[in-house]
């Protein structure tokens, strides 16, 4: 479903990945996990043509995506949830979901899936009328995700989803993006600082370090 083939990234001089190279498979839960600075979110900076690599190629359901604008990624099936949430603040529950669903025009699936994210995280229907920023931390997230949801992607990107939260809703996070990529058949990237838990979902994992993929291999605690 995707590949990375021998990817370089740089920020101005600082050379960010390294002939970083890995793939994605449709329908599993492929994790990245490394230390802070590795180069985890690069990496999906990379494939989101946010942060577009210097060199090497990015191909997504067999095109390259490599010079393509990143909402044009977006309408092609990619979507993603960025480190630290990123909710609108000043937006309700209900507008920040709207936005996720910006580029569609089908009136009847944007309802659908709507209803959709209610169900999988009930309190975001409690507070669809409730600005985002006074949600707490553990909200925010099941709101972040939900607005990824809402784009309808067949490949979900998540960038540190237990970040700066309690373990309860950590596992409960975490329970639901197995529940997502199981009911949907929604491929999901997960990138991870916690090894332990990353793999306990995971299909498969890659270790990266220093901008280089140092490990791969499947998660057999899954």
């Amino acid at each position: 479903m995707l590949s990375l083939v021998d990817i370089h990234t740089f920020y101005g001089n600082i050379q960010a990945l390294k002939g970083v190279s890995l793939e994605v498979k449709e329908g599993e839960i492929i994790t990245l996990i490394g230390a802070n600075g590795a180069g985890k979110t690069t990496t999906l900076m990379s494939i989101s043509g946010i942060v577009p690599p210097r060199t090497g190629d990015v191909r997504f359901m067999g095109q390259s995506i490599i010079r393509v604008n990143p909402n044009k990624i977006v309408s092609m099936g990619i979507s993603q949830v960025p480190e630290g949430r990123r909710i609108f603040p000043y937006l309700i529950v209900l507008e920040n979901l709207d936005m996720g669903a910006f580029l569609r025009n089908d009136k009847d699936g944007v309802k659908s899936d709507l209803e959709y994210v209610y169900s999988l995280f009930p309190i975001l229907a409690e507070r669809r009328n409730q600005a985002g920023g006074t949600l707490s931390g553990g909200e925010q997230q099941t709101l972040a995700i939900s607005r990824a949801l809402m784009a309808r992607p067949r490949l979900l990107f998540l960038d540190e989803p237990s970040l700066g939260l309690a373990p309860l809703i950590v596992k409960q996070i975490f329970e639901i993006i197995k529940k997502i990529n199981i009911e949907n058949n929604t491929t999901i990237f997960l990138v991870e600082q916690n090894a332990n838990l990353a793999l306990k979902v995971a299909h498969r994992g890659y270790v990266l370090e220093n901008g280089q993929i140092t490990l791969s291999d499947a998660a057999d605690t899954r």
